[in-house]
């Protein structure tokens, strides 16, 4: 996976989390975020039997930030694994990027670029990294023309 050097301590972070945290089925993503003061911030996802109650890395990631007194998010990764898988980044969900939108619009946040004609299938065998680019895209360019809440 091509991933910018600048920020390869916070994929590093997430992929030592997931390793340490990974359980299938319940614990297949992890996120980490960068604050404006570098001290990043981790979150594991955490799968309830109903799945209202599953809960995003990110999401956890972001409340832990907050917890510690960050106010300042610059930068943000998630990364999965299944075991049929290789790890990838993935892009946040829905609801993820619209808690992203709402307390750090300003971040950046990766996402996964398959390589030109190539779409994963989910099937690949193996370790390693899925091959592929993971692009740094503006939180704001994942929800265009959302409505701004004022707080």
């Amino acid at each position: 996976m091509n991933f910018p050097d600048a920020d390869a301590d916070l994929l590093a972070t997430a992929t030592r989390l997931l390793a340490e945290a990974h359980t299938p089925g319940r614990h297949e993503v992890a996120a980490a975020m960068r604050g404006a003061d570098g001290r990043i911030h981790t979150g594991v996802h955490v799968e309830g039997s109903a799945r209202r109650t599953s809960i995003c890395a990110e999401g956890i990631a972001l409340g832990s930030a907050i917890t510690a007194g960050a106010r300042d998010i610059t930068t943000i990764v998630a990364v999965h694994y299944k075991p049929a898988d290789r790890l990838r980044v993935i892009a946040p969900c829905g609801v993820c990027r619209d808690l992203m939108f709402d307390y750090c619009p300003d971040a950046h946040v990766y996402v996964y670029e398959p390589p030109a004609g190539e779409l994963p299938d989910g099937t690949m065998p193996g370790g390693g990294w899925e091959p592929g680019t993971a692009l740094r895209l503006p939180v704001s360019d994942l929800m265009p023309y959302k409505t701004r809440r004022r707080w």
